[in-house]
């Protein structure tokens, strides 16, 4: 297994940049696992996918398929909110994502789960994990950063369901704290910043439900040598604020202590540099297998409002295959 540690994984990221050399970069949660290899030579078992921009055939699903889930009970969930819930009454957070660990079982296996998933951004990692995520990172056109921060989740059948997500207070509260987090983020990197769309609605598949999703779209300038220091300006901006928290730091450190289990490469980042441009996707909707069976890792932002049994019932909705 090719992983670098974080110094030098983001010094190879520089120096493929430097060298204008289109790679594919894997980053995990803590930045503790980096993986950076030209596209020229890309290994033949990871397969990915970023919009328009893939390196596998489009497979069309032809038989049916069984799946199920087997998430924590309510009360374990409960606990960990209350925990996260304290910290927050005591300043340490506003506004943090907790994620938890599902067990779940599937008739097909990750490569197969991986070519029939329809998502946005796609992951296949050497029959480790996948990730089939509709949240990007960043992308990087020209000299122009843009985040798109996705924050707020609602049953797309549900009555009058758009009216509703964008009316939510605590959706909004919970939304406009991670805009305010990935503004301040961008700073760090560029000038110029500006919120371009305030919670934009999309559709997504979710199994056998559809799913509305709130993001933000958010843009800034970036010095015209960017691509000599790609590296260091993936390290400023990661790990990613949606599905950490505000305040960064502190919200870290809770997420370490509370969720108390490695996330791995769950919530880190992957993109591609094709010799100009960057495109990237946060990692969420993520499988792996772990001792022979297969894990899913999902979660939801915790703010003051939040309710325990909602939480728990959107974390368990995150746990599908989009097909």
């Amino acid at each position: 297994m090719t992983w670098l540690h974080k110094e030098e994984g983001f010094e190879k990221i520089n120096t493929f940049g430097q060298n204008r050399t289109p790679f594919l970069f894997i980053i995990s949660y803590d930045k503790t696992k980096i993986f950076a290899q030209p596209l020229d030579d890309l290994d033949h078992e990871i397969f990915y996918k970023l919009e328009d921009w893939r390196n596998y055939p489009v497979k069309k699903r032809e038989k049916d398929f069984i799946f199920s889930k087997k998430p924590i009970n309510f009360s374990t969930y409960k606990n960990a909110m209350g925990q996260i819930l304290e910290e927050i009454r005591s300043g340490n957070t506003y506004l943090l994502n907790l994620t938890f660990k599902t067990s779940v079982e599937s008739s097909f296996g990750l490569k197969e789960i991986f070519a029939y998933a329809r998502a946005k951004f796609k992951l296949y990692f050497k029959g480790k994990f996948i990730c089939f995520s509709p949240e990007r990172f960043v992308d990087i056109t020209g000299d122009t950063i843009a985040t798109y921060p996705m924050k707020g989740t609602i049953d797309a059948n549900l009555p009058d369901a758009k009216e509703t997500i964008l009316g939510n207070e605590k959706e909004m509260a919970e939304h406009v704290m991670i805009v305010d987090l990935m503004r301040n983020d961008l700073g760090i990197v560029g000038t110029e910043v500006t919120v371009e769309k305030f919670r934009y609605v999309e559709k997504i598949k979710a199994g056998e439900k559809e799913l509305l999703q709130v993001s933000s779209k958010i843009t800034a300038k970036l010095d015209r040598n960017w691509r000599d220091s790609i590296g260091t300006l993936l390290d400023k901006l990661t790990p990613a604020g949606s599905i950490t928290g505000t305040p960064k730091k502190s919200t870290v450190n809770i997420i370490k202590r509370v969720e108390n289990y490695d996330r791995g490469f769950y919530t880190g980042v992957f993109g591609l540099f094709d010799g100009e441009n960057i495109r990237s996707g946060v990692m969420i909707r993520f499988i792996e297998e772990e001792k022979g069976k297969l894990i899913y890792k999902s979660g939801g932002g915790i703010t003051i409002d939040s309710n325990a049994k909602s939480e728990y019932e959107e974390l368990i909705d995150k746990i599908y295959l989009p097909f």
